[in-house]
């Protein structure tokens, strides 16, 4: 018999949190959708995350709106406060970066 439990799993030593906090899994499939339209985008675009941000965004909206995680502002996350669903960056602009917008 291992000293490691039946599963490996080292007994008695306690899980360390999320770096984020502990949010409760999505027992009722709330989420599904917006989680199978990433996956399938990440699959289709050979796991280049930064390819599906919209989707990305989707799926978290959808978790913080039924308060399966923190609400918090999608700019805390990495996302821009400007809708960029169906645009692509340019190239020669870093994703964190605002755009321009003029000056009133």
């Amino acid at each position: 018999m291992s000293a490691g439990g039946a599963f490996g799993g080292n007994r008695g030593v306690r899980p360390v949190p999320p770096e984020k906090g502990v949010f409760p899994l999505d027992h009722l499939h709330e989420c599904d959708l917006e989680k199978k339209d990433y996956l399938g985008c990440l699959k289709s675009t050979g796991f280049q995350s930064e390819k599906c941000r919209q989707f990305s965004k989707k799926y978290l909206e959808c978790r913080m709106e039924r308060n399966l995680m923190a609400k918090q502002d999608m700019s805390e996350l990495g996302f821009r406060t400007v809708d960029e669903a169906g645009t692509s960056p340019d190239k020669n602009s870093k994703l964190e970066s605002p755009p321009n917008q003029p000056k009133d």
